[in-house]
């Protein structure tokens, strides 16, 4: 019998009015909205109603991601849907430990809150961009980053696609470089040089929120974007360490394909990590959490 993931998604898939229609169909999805707005008020009016600049800014992004993910999460589960394993891609991580045991609701929307102010604050000090680069291996795409002092590798994500985080003025260039050795440097919708040197601050700050928070042993295996395995040992570690580490989206997808997943179904406004997981491993069955709803409601 196959086992069914949930895989969160990160940064770049919100749009204004993302989550509405799910809280008016259901309840569960307007329950955790409501508890999101207990909590900071206003964060489902964004989710609804808010501009693309507004969701782009790093500090309202994670909190109304991790709100409609959560919402979307409960929508399954309320219907039965309950995940064998999760794992979530950047701030979806912190998501799949909420909805994984890790820690209660509360706790992971007040982290997610945290987050995305500390990486805020970093991506303000400095000028940075991300870019995901198609076409290229991953080796290739490491050879053109070390020609730079601050261009890195950040997102390891599937076959073909490597996301890179540096300093903007260094980024024209290395795109050039990127088109002359066959490949494409596309800009992504976010605000900073994320999972890079650059959010190291941020990291180190986060640690200290991750000590004061209450966490116990996940009830479904959780998996880490740093080991791409089942966290083990200090999950806070993991979590604030994650923030200045690359993401091993591929590595981990298939560690889960390997304890058994089958399905997985995308728990995000988007359909980013669908489309990855096509070029990871085809076989297996990926849908979006629409999809997927559609599917539980007959």
């Amino acid at each position: 019998m196959g086992k069914v993931a949930f895989i969160f998604s990160g940064q770049g898939d919100q749009y204004p009015g993302m989550g509405q229609e799910l809280a008016e169909k259901e309840p569960a999805a307007a329950k955790t909205f409501a508890l999101c707005d207990a909590l900071r008020p206003g964060t489902s009016a964004q989710c609804f109603s808010g501009t693309e600049a507004e969701l782009k800014e790093t500090r309202n992004t994670q909190p109304c991601l991790f709100a409609f993910e959560l919402a979307a999460a409960e929508a399954l589960k309320s219907h039965g849907v309950m995940p064998d394993m999760a794992a979530g891609f950047s701030l979806g991580e912190v998501t799949a430990a909420a909805v994984s045991g890790l820690f209660d609701q509360e706790t992971g929307f007040r982290l997610v809150c945290k987050r995305g102010e500390l990486m805020q604050r970093e991506a303000e000090k400095y000028d940075t961009a991300m870019a995901a680069v198609v076409k290229l291996e991953a080796e290739q795409v490491r050879a053109l980053c070390a020609k730079y002092d601050q261009v890195y590798p950040v997102n390891f994500n599937c076959p073909g696609q490597i996301t890179v985080s540096g300093l903007s003025e260094q980024m024209p260039q290395f795109s050039a470089d990127v088109k002359s050795a066959g490949g494409r440097a596309l800009p992504l919708k976010v605000k900073g040089a994320f999972h890079s040197p650059f959010m190291e601050a941020a990291a180190a700050d986060f640690a200290k929120d991750l000590a004061q928070a209450e966490m116990k042993t996940p009830d479904i295996p959780l998996y880490s974007n740093r080991t791409a395995s089942v966290y083990e040992g200090d999950p806070a570690q993991l979590l604030s360490q994650q923030i200045c580490s690359p993401v091993q989206w591929e590595s981990l997808v298939r560690s889960m394909i390997a304890a058994g997943a089958d399905t997985f179904v995308e728990i995000g406004p988007g359909k980013t990590l669908t489309n990855m997981m096509k070029k990871i491993d085809p076989s297996v069955k990926a849908c979006t959490v629409f999809e997927y709803l559609a599917e539980v409601e007959g």
